[in-house]
């Protein structure tokens, strides 16, 4: 469980800060004198701090900087009751996370105390890079042994330690903020801020207020100071995902920082300096992007000191294996559900899925399977719709085996193609079952499902049939009603 130290020689606020928390799972402590709050923090190992700024007997920048020494990461939000917030500020740039003026609101706790633990679970759980589908308790893992995945971890050893901008690009879902994390906890800044903003989720200004922070009355509804992510981060690593969604005002901004690590906050006129490694990531063809006058070329090429390319789900061959036995332990642990394995059918089912979500669709769809269980194997009757319906579609075929598909190309050759694509050292056995599950499909179809005729013709036992479908995880329901379809 999260714990959060309140330190405020005002009880009414540690009881305020508790019952805005009390429904979010995070333990409150808290300590009336900065003397008192350091022992707690030494004690406790906390995730995120409350301060008061103006404690009667302690200076509370000097209780920043002790704060920050004990742990450079951990996320301190600063109270106050004065409007004027150049102390709030002056500690910000000290290392802390953000300021709140009195009187408190419970929302704005809620809000403030959610986005500092989700800082501190990024920046504290490392980014193991392993070969194999191990869990690990103390970090997230990269699961995955492809060729793929392996240039990858050789381009993150290659950069990290390189103080330079890294761009990563990627399909939505291939994990690309988990690579920026294995970069950061790799650098040279691992014992500094870490900081991700998603580009494609605010608005033009509320992204550079964000980014750049703003001054007070700089447009409507800023009615205090703000201190933006570019400041906080000052001496760490910032996460830019989604980079081509930023506006040209934006990008300027951005570019004028890369080239000279300074900028002004909206509506100032201050310049402030900054020493901020940026990784960024984007799933947008940004080249395309420069000849349809929509990015800056002057910033790409800043962006992308150094490119690393995360393959998607379907090019990573075996990997998915691996991740989905990760997940099933890690779920499994996480929901309490006593699920111990995957049956032969519903993992032919994952494998055959072509997952355009990638690894967190992949996540979404073992997480609502293992809710749906109620024994201690997943079966097909556990997984999303959208699966099941897709491999019924692949699995029952309405053409011939090398015949030509719906779009007026070849099964076969698309098979080969997408086999050859992911560099398969197993063609042959994956060619003969795939020609031998469309041939079973085939005289299955024939015959309206009646085993005994199907195995007949194909001059087997029925028992053997039986044995095939279930290992090639034939479903005779999907077979039947494709039958009724097609001779209707």
């Amino acid at each position: 469980m999260p714990t959060a130290i309140v330190i405020d020689d005002d009880r009414a606020v540690a009881r305020l800060v508790a019952k805005a928390l009390e429904d979010a799972d995070v333990e409150v402590v808290s300590a009336e004198t900065g003397e008192d709050g350091l022992d707690l923090l030494r004690q406790t190992n906390p995730d995120v701090v409350l301060l008061d700024i103006m404690l009667p007997e302690a200076n509370g920048l000097e209780l920043a900087q002790k704060i920050h020494h004990l742990d450079a990461k951990l996320p301190v939000i600063f109270i106050t009751s004065s409007e004027d917030s150049s102390v709030a500020i002056e500690a910000m740039k000290l290392g802390a996370y953000d300021y709140v003026i009195k009187p408190l609101g419970i929302e704005q706790i809620q809000d403030l105390v959610e986005r500092a633990l989700a800082t501190r679970r990024l920046m504290q759980s490392p980014v193991i890079l392993e070969e194999s589908s191990a869990s690990s308790p103390d970090g997230d893992l990269l699961v995955g042994r492809s060729p793929e995945l392996l240039e990858v971890y050789k381009q993150i050893g290659r950069v990290a330690a390189q103080d330079v901008a890294v761009l990563i690009r990627g399909e939505s879902g291939t994990g690309k903020e988990l690579i920026a994390r294995a970069i950061y906890h790799h650098s040279k800044r691992s014992e500094q801020c870490f900081l991700a903003v998603n580009c494609a989720a605010l608005s033009d200004t509320l992204l550079e207020s964000e980014l750049f922070g703003h001054e007070k009355g700089a447009f409507t509804g800023a009615n205090q100071q703000h201190i933006g992510k570019f400041e906080q981060c000052n001496g760490g690593t910032i996460f830019l995902d989604e980079v081509g969604d930023m506006s040209p005002k934006t990008q300027a901004k951005v570019l004028r920082l890369l080239q000279e690590q300074r900028f002004e906050r909206v509506g100032g006129t201050q310049t402030i300096e900054v020493d901020v490694r940026v990784v960024s990531a984007t799933n947008r063809d940004l080249e395309q992007m420069v000849k349809d006058g929509e990015y800056r070329l002057d910033l790409l090429h800043r962006l992308n000191a150094f490119e690393i390319h995360l393959p998607a789900l379907r090019d990573r061959g075996q990997d998915l294996q691996l991740l989905i036995k990760h997940f099933l332990a890690r779920f499994k642990r996480e929901l309490n559900k006593e699920v111990h394995g995957v049956s032969d059918q519903a993992m032919e089912l994952l494998l055959q899925y072509d997952w355009p979500g990638n690894i967190r669709e992949l996540q979404g769809s073992l997480r609502k399977s293992i809710l749906m269980t109620t024994g201690p194997v997943l079966v097909p009757e556990c997984l999303p719709d959208a699966i099941r319906e897709h491999n019924a579609n692949a699995i029952a075929p309405r053409a011939a085996v090398g015949g030509a598909s719906a779009d007026g190309g070849s099964e076969w050759e698309r098979f080969i193609q997408e086999r050859e694509a992911s560099k398969s050292t197993d063609l042959y056995a994956e060619a003969l079952e795939w020609m031998e599950r469309r041939l079973l499909t085939h005289v299955l179809q024939k015959h309206s499902g009646n085993q005994s005729k199907a195995a007949t013709e194909l001059g087997i036992t029925r028992g053997s049939l039986r044995h095939k479908i279930k290992s090639l995880g034939i479903s005779i329901e999907n077979v039947v009603r494709d039958s009724e379809e097609v001779d209707d």
